[in-house]
C-alpha cells in the first residue's frame, strides 16, 4: 500500500518559503536550523508568503544591481538577512506589477549568469 503524506498548512508554508530562499542567487544550498526556526516564526506571525517573496525578490535585485565598482558583498548565509526588507514590505506592500518586474529582473540575471558559463 502506498504511503500517504499529509502536508499541513505550516509545512507547505515552510517548504515554499525555504525553496524561494534557497533558489535565490548567493544563498546557501540548504537551510540551517536557524533558517527553519525563523521561517516557523514568520508563519506564526502570519507574515504572508506573498510578503516574504516580495522581500526576497527586492533584496536580491538590490544586491545584484549594486554598482559593480564596489567591493563584492559576501554570500548570504542566513534568512535573517532578509528580515529588514520583510519589515519594509509588511509596512509598504509592493504592487503586483512591481513584483512581476522583480521576478523578471532576477530571471534575467540568472539567464545572464548561465550564458556566461
Amino acid at each position: 500500500m502506498p504511503e500517504i503524506t499529509v502536508q499541513t498548512e505550516q509545512s507547505r508554508y515552510l517548504d515554499t518559503l525555504l525553496n524561494l530562499y534557497l533558489g535565490l542567487p548567493e544563498t546557501p544550498y540548504q537551510a540551517s536550523p536557524s533558517d527553519i526556526r525563523l521561517a516557523c516564526g514568520l508563519y506564526q506571525r502570519r507574515i504572508t508568503l506573498e510578503t516574504v517573496e516580495a522581500a526576497l525578490l527586492l533584496a536580491s535585485v538590490r544586491r545584484l544591481s549594486r554598482d559593480p565598482s564596489l567591493p563584492p558583498l559576501p554570500p548570504i548565509r542566513s534568512l535573517n538577512y532578509f528580515l529588514p526588507v520583510i519589515s519594509e514590505i509588511s509596512a509598504n506592500p509592493l504592487s503586483e506589477v512591481y513584483i512581476h518586474y522583480l521576478r523578471y529582473k532576477l530571471e534575467s540575471y540568472g539567464a545572464r549568469n548561465r550564458d556566461s558559463k
